[in-house]
């Protein structure tokens, strides 16, 4: 009985919330290992969009469970919010269909104030956070001082956090950051109120996991963002605050890596990336607007434009290393339809010497040029095609390019925002 995990290989908003609700209807529990909701999965399905940033994307399948992991740090507020606007389009989220780990790290008021404040005051050096606390929520995880889900049950123990942690939190937020101070009392009301509804959904994710793999069910492993905003293997420091790679799903969940059978990467037919950070490939011309225009590349969670550019190889060739895949799912393959010409970056060049992988050092990377293969496109609409053979010839090339460079096969091919809208050529599990 084969386990799959899904991550993405380039800079997030891959489309892998589509790949995860196609997969779900193989698989009996969909479980989140890490990030936050600085992450948003967009689906379309029936012609109703969803948008998903802490619940995984399954639980549009009525039969199948959720899990959010421990390695996943939650906004109470966020979440109670995504229950309550699924119930409000009839899909109704109890415990029976959604559990939430005791040991998930809960994002604060004074982790969004401090993420806002610190941004603020870095000027024209800014990351390009999302505000919503996400990195000094895994600061406080890391520092020992975290608040957790199980603490929502103990009121005593979440009051004393809380009084220790506001009061550390505010001479840094008004004596370095210059912002107002937050007020203990009403954040521990908010936190015991919000508490008490999601109680019924709190419990031992690792256990839970462990009684299913036992009973031979069938687990798919969803991760946010993408691997090059992996907070150790990205371009660093412009990434995320925890590891969207592949071991993070074990970690992330409490389940051992024997438990993970096949990892998809999904790489998106170019490339995209929300905010600052290194970008060889980008299109600052009319046809990256024109792919920006026709992927509707903007932030589910922010809004914000991504800057767009051609597919990155070395980028993906170095995710298919640090996650192990054993295939790919190639998503909005639909938006370079009708571009005369295509290119697809197959190495860096720097200083004379030929690179198959991204440099760690950015002022490196920096002085990367990308080594182009260019291909002529395609005009015929695919968002229809079901087989490979159906796709024109030069689509099934600029794909045969991408398994050439990666060496790794590809299982599955978005070729339209719809569910059905998919090629699947072998099924993950």
């Amino acid at each position: 009985m084969a386990n799959v995990v899904v991550v993405g290989t380039q800079w997030g908003d891959e489309g892998k919330g589509k790949v995860v609700d196609l997969l779900t209807a193989r698989a009996d529990m969909v479980v989140r290992f890490q990030g936050g909701n600085n992450a948003g999965h967009t689906l379309v399905v029936e012609g109703r969009q969803f948008i998903f940033h802490l619940i995984p994307s399954g639980i549009l399948y009525d039969d199948k469970k959720c899990l959010i992991g421990n390695g996943v740090v939650v906004d109470p507020q966020v979440l109670l919010e995504e229950i309550r606007s699924l119930a409000d389009v009839g899909i109704m989220v109890g415990p029976s269909r959604l559990s939430l780990s005791e040991r998930a790290h809960l994002i604060m008021p004074y982790h969004r104030t401090l993420d806002v404040a610190r941004e603020s005051a870095k000027g024209k050096s800014k990351l390009g956070t999302t505000g919503r606390g996400i990195g000094p929520c895994y600061e406080d995880k890391v520092a020992r001082t975290g608040v957790r889900a199980v603490d929502l049950t103990e009121p005593e123990a979440l009051e004393e956090k809380i009084t220790k942690n506001v009061a550390e939190k505010n001479f840094y937020l008004t004596a370095v950051l210059g912002a107002e101070p937050l007020d203990a009392p009403s954040i521990l009301e908010e936190y015991l109120r919000m508490g008490e509804k999601l109680k019924p959904y709190i419990t031992d994710v690792s256990l839970e996991l462990h009684g299913a793999l036992g009973a031979n069910k069938r687990v798919l492993f969803e991760g946010a963002q993408g691997t090059h905003l992996d907070v150790d293997h990205g371009t660093y420091p412009f990434v995320t605050s925890s590891n969207p790679v592949a071991g993070t799903a074990s970690v992330g969940t409490g389940v051992g890596p024997g438990q993970l059978h096949h990892v998809l990467g999904i790489v998106k037919a170019y490339t995209t990336r929300v905010g600052a950070g290194p970008f060889a490939t980008e299109l600052q011309d009319e046809i990256g607007d024109c792919i920006q225009e026709r992927g509707k590349e903007f932030g589910a969670t922010t809004g914000r434009k991504r800057r767009c550019g051609w597919l990155d190889l070395v980028v993906v060739s170095d995710s298919v290393r640090l996650n192990g895949l054993n295939s790919l799912a190639i998503t909005k393959l639909d938006v370079l339809t009708g571009l005369e010409r295509l290119k697809i970056c197959v190495g860096y060049e720097l200083e004379g010497a030929r690179l198959g992988h991204r440099p760690a050092s950015l002022k490196k990377l920096a002085r990367c040029t990308p080594v182009y293969k260019e291909m002529p496109g395609w005009q015929e609409d695919i968002s229809k095609k079901r087989r490979l053979d159906q796709l024109p010839s030069s689509t099934r090339a600029y794909l045969d390019v991408i398994e050439e460079v990666t060496g790794v096969p590809i299982s599955i091919v978005s070729v339209g925002a719809g569910r059905d809208d998919t090629i699947v050529v072998q099924d993950p599990f």
